[in-house]
């Protein structure tokens, strides 16, 4: 266990007393060697909206070059969900990719793992955190998201 994902451990073990069935039956890890990369590519290539068809190739550049998050069935030790951050650690936070295998929606795990994120890095100063949904804003808003006060500010290049 890295120092970073003990301090994972640790809210997460705080946030499953609070969190009912889902924080007894799920444990939020932040520990690389723990992801299922395969999974993960499967999930988002067939599943997600966002990203379908994305290559395994890209998928792994993504994996390496950010904070990554999963869920993990505390009896089986099986990955149920993850979540990748782009992120400076120090102001800023981009949450993308996040999922939840069919068989484990409903149990809170989407929020508890973008809860996760949100209280291991906004202690290292990140105060803006960004993500985009067509379909999920329920589960942000309980965590705090809501609509860019601002929308007008903000630009997106989209490269082909």
């Amino acid at each position: 266990m890295t120092d970073t994902d003990a301090s994972a451990t640790a809210a997460s073990s705080a946030d499953a007393s609070s969190a009912g069935a889902c924080g007894q039956r799920y444990e939020i890890s932040s520990d690389p060697s723990r992801l299922d990369p395969a999974r993960i590519h499967h999930w988002l290539s067939t599943d997600a909206y966002w990203a379908l068809g994305r290559s395994r190739e890209q998928q792994d550049r993504a994996l390496a070059g950010s904070l990554n998050f999963a869920a993990y069935d505390v009896t089986s030790g099986e990955q149920v969900a993850f979540a990748r951050v782009v992120t400076d650690h120090a102001s800023f936070a981009w949450i993308c990719d996040v999922y939840v295998d069919q068989a484990a929606r409903g149990h809170g795990i989407g929020t508890r793992l973008v809860t996760e994120i949100r209280d291991r890095l906004a202690p290292a100063g990140v105060r803006r955190f960004l993500l985009a949904t067509d379909d999920a804003h329920g589960v942000y808003a309980k965590v705090g998201f809501m609509p860019l006060e601002a929308p007008g500010k903000w630009m997106c290049l989209q490269v082909a």
